[in-house]
């Protein structure tokens, strides 16, 4: 087992914590062991069609969505008839090390908010911890109460399905 806070996990388990919620904003921070190298951790995170779950999407399909790992890149997603969506946009790349991202997700792109979110990628023993942190500030009129839950259930979910992808081959 490893641990996380003050919690003892199992390897390969994802876990999510809401470390902190006011009237400005919200931090959540989720992690995972999982098996493997730091680089293929990494492009299985920038795999997002692989295991993003398509019930949180725009278009209801999985394989619509994409990061394009570049300079001025996103976490995009296509519509049809030539819609789209961009989710994040990429403000860092450190291939095997650390993502960063920028922007508001799901119903916090509509609001007067801003959002980063950085992945980090780390050899531990003969695993990768993998630990996302999402800083979300801005104005929220009902203070951040209900959307940091929804935040963090649908990242959990998000998460979670990322780390079995890359423990077992299957979100």
């Amino acid at each position: 087992p490893s641990h996380y806070g003050d919690t003892e996990v199992n390897m390969a388990e994802a876990h999510a914590k809401i470390v902190s919620q006011n009237a400005n904003g919200l931090l959540l921070t989720f992690q995972a062991d999982v098996p493997g190298n730091t680089r293929n951790a990494y492009e299985k995170f920038v795999s997002i069609g692989s295991w993003w779950d398509a019930s949180h999407s725009h278009s209801g399909e999985s394989k619509n969505l994409s990061m394009d790992v570049k300079n001025g890149g996103c976490w995009c997603e296509t519509l049809p008839n030539g819609g789209f969506v961009r989710h994040m946009e990429i403000v860092h790349a450190a291939p095997g090390k650390t993502l960063v991202l920028s922007g508001g997700l799901g119903p916090l792109a509509f609001m007067g908010v801003s959002g980063a979110m950085v992945i980090t990628f780390e050899k531990k023993d003969h695993m990768t911890r993998v630990t996302m942190k999402y800083s979300v500030g801005g104005y929220d009129a009902a203070e951040f109460k209900d959307m940091a839950k929804a935040v963090d259930g649908v990242l959990g979910a998000g998460f979670k399905r990322y780390s079995s992808l890359v423990s077992t081959g299957k979100p």
